[in-house]
């Protein structure tokens, strides 16, 4: 069915950069068309009337207007913004990271209603303050179901057998998933992946969200299955995402440091009565909480094989 001249849809901005003197390119994704390119003409000036509307991390209703290079912009209305999970930097970090993953999943035109509906939830849960890595491997773990290369973690890849709790495991994204240790493959030293790890990614497919945000895991675990959904991620994207170095570098220590400096001095501002000016877009008006030390999982908590 051909799109008409001027149409309506949901969208969530994925991207954008400056074009020119006041315009602006926007990568969408939508339910309906998929992801497409949008330009946002005069949107720079102070006197634009969609300006403020057309940002990321909220649920828009864009009005376009076909163009031969990109759709125009010409109508925007907000239907809801996630405005807590720009108040926490690894939210928003993590929403952009998110973000880019499905850009790169996606090819333009083509219907992308359900890594829409994958991506809003995840902005829902990021919002809610859901914690940002289990929101992230979540993400990853369903947008790899998706896009048809769901993780093998039952059986093992080479030999179909049922991987077994006594076993040891290899995790292998160029096979897709989890190596016994019955076949022939890379060394266990540098693919090796625990058993509370396996538990966990099986977790990550099977439990529902809200289940998951309750865990009580070990922070090696939690650690292991970041590392372990990253290099799946990397070899089906082919490369990693950009938006992972800064990810990376506003969770070191230094970086908390700052942010509580930082959350101090609006604290004693405030304090004292002055204007707290307006914090610039991605930066913290509070540090999140920090995750309370937790349990080591074990299999009743983290559900067990199947």
């Amino acid at each position: 069915m051909p799109i008409p001249r001027r149409y309506s849809t949901d969208a969530i901005v994925l991207s954008r950069f400056d074009y020119g003197e006041a315009d602006r390119i926007l990568t969408l994704i939508t339910p309906t068309f998929g992801k497409l390119k949008a330009i946002a003409k005069g949107i720079r000036r102070p006197t634009s009337r969609i300006g403020g509307s057309l940002e990321p991390f909220a649920e828009l209703t864009v009005l376009l207007a076909r163009g031969r290079t990109f759709d125009v912009v010409t109508q925007v209305s907000v239907g809801h913004a996630w405005l807590n999970l720009r108040d926490s930097l690894e939210s928003a970090a993590t929403a952009w990271y998110l973000a880019e993953l499905a850009d790169r999943s996606l090819e333009d035109r083509h219907s992308a209603e359900p890594v829409y509906t994958l991506l809003k939830r995840s902005y829902e849960l990021l919002d809610a303050g859901m914690a940002p890595g289990r929101v992230a491997r979540w993400y990853e773990m369903h947008l790899a179901d998706e896009l048809g290369v769901r993780p093998e973690v039952d059986r093992c890849v080479e030999c179909d057998r049922v991987l077994e709790a006594d076993g040891r495991f290899r995790w292998v994204p160029p096979l897709g998933g989890v190596l016994c240790d019955r076949c022939p493959g890379p060394p266990h030293d540098r693919t090796g992946l625990s058993l509370d790890g396996l538990k966990l990614l099986k977790a990550y497919q099977r439990q529902d969200v809200e289940a998951l945000s309750g865990l009580r895991l070990a922070e090696t675990t939690e650690g292991e299955v970041e590392r372990a959904m990253r290099d799946f991620i990397r070899h089906v994207l082919e490369r990693d995402a950009r938006s992972l170095a800064f990810l990376d570098e506003i969770r070191t220590p230094e970086a908390a440091e700052r942010h509580e400096r930082h959350d101090r001095a609006v604290a004693a501002r405030e304090a004292a009565g002055h204007e707290v000016a307006p914090a610039r877009e991605f930066a913290p008006a509070r540090e999140p909480a920090p995750e309370r030390e937790l349990a080591p999982a074990d299999e009743a908590t983290i559900g067990g094989r199947a």
